[in-house]
């Protein structure tokens, strides 16, 4: 069945066009572009009954862990197929399962949607929440220096008035 479900991983990401290469058998890595987070890293695994999907979202919260934590864990209730998890360092991931039997086209798509809107959706909220200082003075870093603020403009509510 694994194997089978290698061919249906690979024709799924071939039709969606998105970027992967495979540098195990029975292991792929996904590249799915994103708006907010410029790009959202994914490794789909074959196991022996599942498919395990895991997306890197974004490290460790400099500050505000407890608020951090909460967010993520609210969102959880809400997510089909993956649940926000922490690595050992505190990074923040998206990790899944799916049976073997249940991953087909429509549903590897499903599944790719979400961890992409999850991951690329919650970007600048993340790091509002985890990294506003660090935010601030990179803004008045560049500002000091006449350099462009433009990429964080999406952040302006975190800066005092000119």
């Amino acid at each position: 069945m694994a194997e089978d479900t290698g061919h249906t991983v690979e024709d799924t990401l071939n039709d969606l066009g998105v970027t992967w290469e495979r540098p195990d058998p029975g292991h792929y890595v996904v590249t799915l572009p994103g708006t907010r987070k410029l790009s959202t890293t994914c490794s789909l695994r074959l196991g022996r009954h599942a498919l395990s999907v895991n997306a890197f979202v974004i490290r460790r919260p400099d500050e505000n862990h407890a608020a951090v934590h909460r967010w993520l864990l609210e969102r959880n209730a809400r997510l089909y197929g993956v649940a926000y998890a922490l690595d050992t360092h505190g990074d923040i991931y998206l990790a899944g399962r799916l049976p073997l039997s249940a991953a087909t086209p429509g549903e590897l798509d499903r599944l790719l949607g979400v961890v992409l809107e999850t991951a690329d959706g919650a970007f600048n909220t993340l790091l509002e929440l985890g990294f506003a200082t660090a935010i601030r003075k990179e803004h008045a870093w560049r500002v000091s220096r006449g350099e462009p603020t433009h990429n964080l403009a999406a952040f302006s509510h975190l800066f005092p008035p000119d």
